[in-house]
């Protein structure tokens, strides 16, 4: 008798299983784009470089949506290398990526995490500006066109 009803209930089970994925790819895609990481960038800038072969950059990436993300590399026209530091106290550290959180905000800024743009092609004055990709987990790159500020400037908001 059992065997009687194996099949039966095989057939039922798949069919409910498949009746609930085909019914639930079409939810979750819809709420997985609604809840998406929506990256922006805002306030950026560099310094002018006060070497030949350093800059620094910094900016703010937002991030409007219900999923966290993960800024993984820079490229920039002007420079060889970009490499994304962290600063705990006074030390700072090449990482390989910096956590964007949901419905928040990363922060790079003077004096704590930014951008080290290293081997530059050429030295960015005041006034240029620099092309940067920024590279993520999960968003598609941003292309972002930064300006060259005076190597005082000094932020008023955003940082």
């Amino acid at each position: 008798m059992r065997h009687r009803l194996a099949g039966p209930v095989l057939v039922s089970t798949a069919t409910l299983v498949l009746a609930g994925c085909g019914s639930s790819d079409s939810s979750s895609s819809a709420s997985a784009s609604a809840s998406a990481a929506k990256l922006s960038v805002k306030s950026a800038y560099m310094p002018q470089p006060v070497t030949d072969s350093l800059a620094a950059g910094f900016l703010v990436i937002e991030n409007e949506g219900g999923t966290a993300d993960e800024l993984t590399s820079v490229t920039s026209d002007v420079a060889r290398d970009v490499t994304v530091h962290e600063t705990t106290g006074q030390s700072m550290q090449g990482v390989t990526g910096l956590k964007v959180p949901a419905n928040g905000e990363l922060v790079l800024k003077s004096g704590g995490n930014h951008l080290m743009f290293e081997n530059l092609k050429r030295k960015p004055k005041e006034g240029e500006t620099v092309s940067l990709r920024l590279n993520f987990t999960k968003s598609e790159a941003i292309t972002v066109e930064m300006p060259v500020k005076s190597a005082t400037y000094q932020p008023t908001s955003g940082h």
